[in-house]
């Protein structure tokens, strides 16, 4: 149960003064998220970085909720191998928002994955080059 997260109730105060807001990556987020835009086509740059208000996220259950499988399958940021799995996770999505009930959600279609590996790849790049043991033998030019 989400209730039995020890840190959700000093949360939700946070929440309901709006001092905070969700923040929901990649999967039936960005799902609702297009079927609230009412995209023809999933475009990840228009929908990665939108902001959903509540009444938003909870019009794009509700539409969902009237669709069929079949519907949910022709649905063009659906599709047929989310067509199941988008209900399950607009059910979680309400879920949390009933226990921390914010005003608005952050979509985010670049995952955490690709936000750890670019922030690995700025690391590396910041980190001075270390030269290996032994160093490699610098060879001298031929001359003929």
């Amino acid at each position: 149960r989400i209730e039995a997260f020890p840190h959700a109730e000093p949360m939700r105060e946070l929440f309901e003064q709006d001092r905070a807001h969700l923040v929901g990556t990649s999967g039936a987020i960005t799902s609702l998220a297009g079927l609230h835009l009412g995209l023809q086509r999933y475009d990840r740059n228009v929908v990665d970085g939108l902001w959903m208000e509540r009444k938003d996220c909870e019009a794009a259950a509700d539409r969902l909720l009237g669709l069929t499988a079949a519907e949910r399958a022709l649905e063009p940021c659906i599709g047929a191998d989310r067509a199941d799995l988008v209900l399950a996770g607009a059910a979680i999505l309400q879920a949390v928002q009933e226990l921390w009930p914010c005003s608005r959600v952050r979509v985010a279609d670049r995952g955490l994955r690709e936000g750890l590996l670019m922030s690995l790849m700025s690391e590396q790049q910041r980190r001075p080059r270390r030269r290996r043991r032994g160093g490699a033998s610098k060879s001298k030019p031929v001359s003929e």
